[in-house]
């Protein structure tokens, strides 16, 4: 009997150290540049889903700093004058996107009689920046465990899909760089499959949806401040989301600073990869359990949501724009 178990034991150890083994080496080929972000979130999807994530207790937190580390060296590669114009012309499409999506989300909320908490977390995270508004949000409104993982796994889930889709439509309505760039910033919800799917479309697009999509980031502050009120929670503390603040001075740096010019494109290229690297984590945390957690409500509300600012964004920019 002892022996068994032993045995058994072995045979758990070589699994464990059989599945850190293709994680690690399925992680180093992301540090390639044949391994496109998109196809990144597909390996992590195979792995989430066949051998399994030996680190997942890790996965978010690394998944988060490595984001906003990549976010900021992206900043490198940028212009504050494009910048400012960019983020301009995005002004507005940026706050009537943020109350449409919120106010419809709250109806959709109630029509599929979904709880309020998760429901406002699904509508948060379409409209500002995915997985940063709920992570923002959900201490501010005392949402549980279970409600904050269904809203992650909603936005995730249609992330995934993002990036696929937008490219393909954008080059299907030959749409400009420019327009493109507006339109992943506005309707897709995380910042990784933003700045995931404009790079795949080009570099001027990558420009656009990055600083729109950050400007947009700061719109957590006012909606957590507002969410706090209606909620009732007076003593929650908002999180500000300070690596903007570093992205602003990494373009800062490229616009004036010579000697950061020159070595700009390694850090832009570098910052490209630890944004596959992100696809990657991200899809390897989106295993079985996490898919089923998700509900089919929370879901379909998630999937109305997000076709609808898709589409009213991409008509008001294709025709008003």
């Amino acid at each position: 009997m002892k022996t068994v178990i032993v045995n058994i034991q072995q045979l758990l150890k070589m699994n464990a150290a059989v599945q850190q083994v293709i994680f690690v080496l399925i992680l180093l080929l992301c540090l390639f540049p044949i391994i496109s972000p998109p196809v990144a979130l597909v390996l992590g999807l195979v792995i989430a889903n066949v051998s399994g994530h030996p680190f997942l207790h890790l996965n978010h937190k690394a998944t988060n700093i490595l984001l906003q580390v990549s976010v900021v060296g992206l900043g490198f590669g940028m212009n504050v004058h494009s910048a400012i114009a960019a983020g301009k012309e995005g002004f507005i499409f940026t706050i009537g996107s943020i109350i449409a999506t919120i106010t419809l989300g709250t109806l959709l909320g109630k029509w599929f009689k979904i709880q309020k908490k998760t429901s406002h977390l699904i509508s948060c995270g379409t409209a500002i920046c995915g997985g940063s508004a709920i992570a923002a949000i959900a201490p501010v409104i005392q949402s549980d465990e279970k409600q904050t993982s269904v809203a992650l796994g909603v936005i995730f889930i249609l992330n995934s899909i993002a990036l696929f889709a937008f490219p393909l439509i954008g080059h299907w309505l030959n749409m400009s760089q420019n327009d493109f760039g507006m339109w992943c910033a506005i309707a897709i919800h995380d910042t990784s499959s933003v700045v995931g799917a404009a790079n795949k479309y080009g570099a001027e697009a990558l420009q656009v949806a990055t600083t729109v999509k950050l400007a947009r980031a700061f719109w957590i502050i006012p909606v957590a401040l507002i969410t706090a009120v209606v909620f009732k929670n007076k003593k929650s503390k908002v999180k500000i989301p300070y690596f903007i603040g570093l992205f602003i001075l990494a373009m800062v740096c490229n616009t004036y600073f010579s000697p950061v010019a020159s070595v700009a494109p390694h850090l832009v290229s570098i910052a490209k990869i630890g944004l596959t690297v992100t696809m990657f984590l991200i899809g390897a945390g989106l295993n079985s359990t996490v898919l089923k957690s998700v509900g089919i409500f929370p879901l379909l509300q998630g999937i109305f949501l997000w076709v609808s600012i898709a589409v009213g964004t991409l008509l008001a920019i294709l025709y008003f724009n």
